[in-house]
Order: structure tokens, then C-alpha cells, then sequence
């Protein structure tokens, strides 16, 4: 069987390199906020050209803490797509907010600018909730139309996450999410393009109080310089606790990891990109539609995810080549049990209705070779079914 995400190709072609990082923080003995946590959020930073990145226990956290430090709570709409991993529109609720589903663009597969507006437009003519955030999800890899958005979040007040989590190292002509967003969150879950062994998120921010902030919650709600401005106490400010908060730090262990992972990882983007323009000349003929990335943009391919009419009729297909698949994602939020009573943006989410009856992922990572790679390509070619 083809591997669908070869992560031991990786592991090899690092060979040894995270391993001996690996051991160096266990000897260390420093193994929970050790310095190669200090470390790997600098050169984190660095890379997404941020002035503040901080490591946390998981992607989902990472989204929870940016509302944490802003108050979101009861009474507050945040606007979540649809068509995404459920961690996005989860953590609303956690703080008693209400998460607005919101289509996205059928070319892309991310929020729609229009409807996000309808959606905004549709809640404050109700009146029942006050629109406070977007969450917009850089989903499989390729971001969200941030210029667009961030104009709509700044013509009515809003703040503005890019979840990152699939898409962290994607780029708009050249430029990082965090340029619109007010901050960037990223999930370091194995499977995920820059991904640990085990389980790791992080937030970058250019915001230095908000930072600070984030720094407090992830800590079981320490104080932090900004709440230390101008206040002597007569104890030691670790067990001073400001806020409530969470108890979310990133092992030093997956930061040894991640540090050797981030030295490659602009060059598997390359690679990957590379993968997905093979791809995309192969599979063009024989399936209704390959991925649409916006001329200027870069993605970091998280998935290579396709269209076809008879979708289960050629993964049936696939499976007798040995070909993997997945499909992401086969039922959206606003149809799940857990998220079917919170409001669904004016209009409705046509698209995302769509798109969960005809879409599938075909293997992608940054070390599948052109032979696998036409392997894959010949199966989906030779299915007879419809196209």
C-alpha cells in the first residue's frame, strides 16, 4: 500500500539529526518550558516573520487562547467556516460564545469573503449576538483570502485569527497570514506538514500586550510584565495569578524535534509544490476539478484535494490499486449533531453542501517520488467510471 503520509521517509532523510536532538533534551533534564522551547519559538517567529511566537500544548489550544485574552464569551458570535476540522468552531463554545458557520469559495475551499459579510450583516440585523471574531482556516494548506477579510473584520470592529493548522507556511505575494491577521495559530500534530512526535500548537502575533497575554493564560493565568507594571509585591510573581487560564506548554521534547523539522521546511514546501503542479498536469484529464491556487499564492499542500462526480465509485477504484484516500471533510459542522443548533450565515452554505458529497485527498507529502506519484496518477486514469 502507498503510504498516504510517509513520515518515516522524513525521519530517514533526517538521519539521526532528531533523534540526537531528542536525547540532548532529555540529558538536559529541563523537560517541561526548557530553552529549546525558548529557541524553537524564536526561530518559529523568525520564519513567519512575527514578533511573538509561543508554543502551547496542541492546535486547538492555540485557538483558545487568542479568545481567552480577548474576553470572548457569552453573548459573542465568532465566524467559523463550515468546511473544516471541528477544532475550529469547538473552542467557541467552550467560553459560552456562539460560532457562525460561514460558506466558503468554491475554487478555494476557504471562507467566502461575500458570505462572511452576509453572515456579519445577518447577526447584527438580528441582534441577538455581537459579532466579536473570524476564525479564517488556511484549509489544506493554501490561505484564505486575508486581504478581503481583513477588510470586512475592520469595517465592523472585528478581530481576526488565521488558523494556520493545515496551512502554517503559506504566503499571499510573499507575505505571511499574520500580515492582515491579529494572530496566527498552527498545529504541530504529527500528520501536519511541520508536525512533531507526539502533540504541539503555537501562536505568532505581532501584538507585544497580547502576547503577554497569551503567555499568562497558557500558564495557568501567571503574571506577566504588563501586569507587573508599576505594582511591587513582596513574593514571588510565579504563583501570582492574574486571570484564569490554562495549563498548555509545548514538551521541550517536541521543541527539540520541531527545531530540526523548521530547518527543512521551507525546502519541503518547495518540494511539495512541485508534487502538486505534477499532480495537477496528470490528474487534470481525468477528474472534475484539481486544486485552484490564486496566482501570487503559495501553499504548503497540507492535502492534495480533488473533485469528482462518482467520488466513492473511484476511491472503491483506488483501493483495489492500493492507492489511499481520505475525504476531508464528509460532514460539515453546521450538520453535526454538537454543531447543528448555532446559527448558519444569511444565504445558507451552498458550496459547503457540495463540496462534501464530491471532494477526496490523494497521498501527499514532501517525500513522494514522481514513480509512486504516476503510480497514483495511472489508477485515477484508468477508473471508467464517471467523469
Amino acid at each position: 500500500m502507498i503510504p498516504f503520509i510517509d513520515l518515516q521517509a522524513q525521519r530517514l532523510r533526517l538521519a539521526g539529526k532528531i533523534e540526537a536532538a531528542v536525547q540532548e533534551a532529555v540529558v538536559g533534564g529541563a523537560w517541561v518550558m526548557g530553552p529549546q522551547v525558548r529557541q524553537f519559538e524564536a526561530e518559529l517567529a523568525a520564519f513567519g516573520r512575527a514578533e511573538h511566537a509561543l508554543g502551547c500544548a496542541n492546535g486547538t489550544d492555540a485557538l483558545a487562547l487568542p479568545l481567552m485574552a480577548w474576553g470572548i464569551g457569552r453573548g459573542d458570535a465568532v465566524f467559523v467556516p463550515s468546511f473544516t476540522f471541528a477544532a475550529t468552531a469547538e473552542v467557541v463554545p467552550w467560553f459560552d460564545a456562539e460560532p457562525v458557520f460561514v460558506d466558503v469559495d468554491a475554487d478555494t475551499y476557504n471562507m467566502d469573503p461575500a458570505a462572511l459579510e452576509r453572515a456579519i450583516e445577518g447577526i447584527k440585523a438580528e441582534g441577538r449576538l455581537t459579532p466579536r471574531v473570524v476564525i479564517a482556516v488556511d484549509l489544506f494548506g493554501q490561505p484564505a483570502d486575508y486581504p478581503a477579510i481583513r477588510a470586512i473584520c475592520d469595517r465592523h470592529g472585528l478581530k481576526l485569527i488565521a488558523d494556520s493548522a493545515q496551512g502554517f507556511g503559506c504566503t499571499i505575494g510573499g507575505e505571511h497570514p499574520l500580515k492582515w491577521a491579529d494572530i496566527t495559530t498552527t498545529s504541530f500534530f504529527p500528520a501536519k506538514p511541520l508536525g512533531c512526535y507526539g502533540d504541539g500548537g503555537a501562536v505568532l502575533t505581532n501584538d507585544h500586550e497580547l502576547a503577554q497575554l497569551i503567555d499568562s493564560v497558557r500558564v495557568h493565568g501567571k503574571a506577566v510584565a504588563v501586569d507587573l507594571k508599576d505594582r511591587v509585591f513582596d513574593h514571588d510573581p510565579k504563583y501570582l495569578n492574574m486571570r484564569i487560564g490554562l495549563n498548555s506548554r509545548l514538551d521541550t521534547i517536541q521543541a527539540a524535534v520541531l527545531i530540526e523539522k523548521l530547518k527543512v521546511f521551507g525546502e519541503e514546501i518547495t518540494w511539495r509544490n512541485r508534487i502538486a503542479a505534477r499532480y495537477n498536469e496528470g490528474l487534470r484529464p481525468h477528474v472534475a476539478k484539481v486544486p485552484d491556487v490564486p496566482a501570487g499564492n503559495i501553499s504548503n499542500w497540507a492535502q492534495y484535494t480533488v473533485e469528482h462526480p462518482d467520488r466513492d465509485g473511484l476511491i472503491a477504484h483506488l483501493k483495489t490499486h492500493d492507492v489511499p484516500t481520505a475525504v476531508y471533510y464528509p460532514i460539515p459542522l453546521h450538520l453535526q449533531p454538537a454543531y447543528e443548533h448555532f446559527p448558519r450565515g444569511a444565504g445558507g452554505l451552498p458550496v459547503t453542501e457540495r463540496l462534501k458529497d464530491v471532494v477526496f485527498s490523494l497521498p501527499m507529502h514532501a517525500d513522494l517520488d514522481e514513480a509512486t506519484q504516476d503510480k497514483v496518477i495511472a489508477a485515477v486514469a484508468s477508473y471508467k467510471g464517471q467523469a
